[in-house]
């Protein structure tokens, strides 16, 4: 499957770039173990970023970051087959939840629900 991993990004840090900085790094530390049951891990950031900047985005919640970071992650769940979604309070990763439920995706909320792909 590919999962979208979801979590706290911007959320919690008063916009300080070292502590999203470290809510990315709690995003990717679940893509090896989704990779290693057979799976492809996804993080909206990884896509959004590099968008970002080319975007000449300069800030959080700037013109070009309102036009990229959610819409990216609404789009990836057009390919998406589920969800994780990391603890932490975040309202972007809520309604990811949301489009992934009204699509009938299924949501893990924990690592240990994912099942090993079928090989």
């Amino acid at each position: 499957m590919l999962i979208l991993i979801a979590g706290p990004y911007r959320s919690g840090t008063n916009d300080d770039p070292i502590l999203m900085q470290q809510n990315l790094g709690r995003l990717e530390a679940a893509a090896l173990p989704l990779f290693r049951l057979g799976h492809i891990p996804m993080i909206g950031e990884w896509v959004a970023l590099p968008l970002l900047e080319l975007a000449g985005s300069t800030q959080p919640g700037d013109e070009a970051y309102e036009e990229i970071l959610y819409p990216v992650a609404h789009r990836l769940l057009q390919k998406c087959d589920a969800v994780l979604r990391l603890e932490g309070a975040s309202k972007g990763a809520d309604e990811d939840v949301r489009i992934a439920l009204e699509r009938g995706l299924k949501v893990y909320y924990n690592i240990n629900e994912v099942p090993h792909a079928e090989e």
